[in-house]
């Protein structure tokens, strides 16, 4: 039986113009925080998708929340759309997805130490730290955090294919040294 994989998070950069006035978003749109002395960057929130967009003066944008490429692009637009009722002059130059966050639930208990043992290279685990191992997976490259519950999170791909791939070669892994 193939694990669902769900998605938790994309992240995607972009760029939507030149010396963008932080300030006059801050004053004008609600849903936004803004405070240069702690962070040079405006937080602008979206609903429908839920989404928050970092827009930085350069014009760069880095979107967060969303579950859903499609999603990345629907916020991007609104956020666009948002900057243009106001007066600033803001397209989407690009868009590129820079990490996906998932998590699959195998539905057995894992034993965290035979896994550091059985896979050595690539694993850190120290269960007086942290209570998962974390592997790192070549191909695709992607980091593997795994609860002895079974759950495992993902991250560090690019694309929904990668994550699934990972997921698979991960599992095939597990099932070399017996535990799947």
């Amino acid at each position: 039986m193939k694990p669902e994989v769900k998605v938790v998070n994309i992240v995607a950069t972009g760029k939507i113009g030149e010396d963008v006035d932080l300030k006059k978003i801050a004053r004008e749109l609600k849903n936004t925080r803004y405070n240069p002395k702690t962070f040079p960057g405006l937080a602008l929130s979206i609903d429908n998708p839920s989404a928050v967009l970092l827009i930085f003066k350069s014009g760069k944008i880095v979107c967060t929340g969303t579950k859903c490429i499609e999603d990345v692009k629907k916020a991007v637009n609104i956020a666009i759309e948002k900057l243009k009722s106001i007066g600033i002059d803001a397209k989407v130059e690009y868009v590129k997805v820079q990490n996906i966050v998932a998590y699959v639930e195998l539905g057995i208990e894992l034993n965290l130490n035979a896994i550091a043992l059985a896979f050595l290279e690539n694993v850190e685990y120290e269960p007086e730290q942290f209570p998962g191992l974390f592997y790192r997976l070549e191909d695709p490259k992607a980091v593997i955090l795994v609860f002895s519950s079974g759950k495992i999170i993902i991250a560090g791909c690019k694309t929904i294919e990668d994550i699934e791939r990972a997921v698979e070669n991960f599992c095939n892994e597990l099932a070399v040294f017996g535990f799947l």
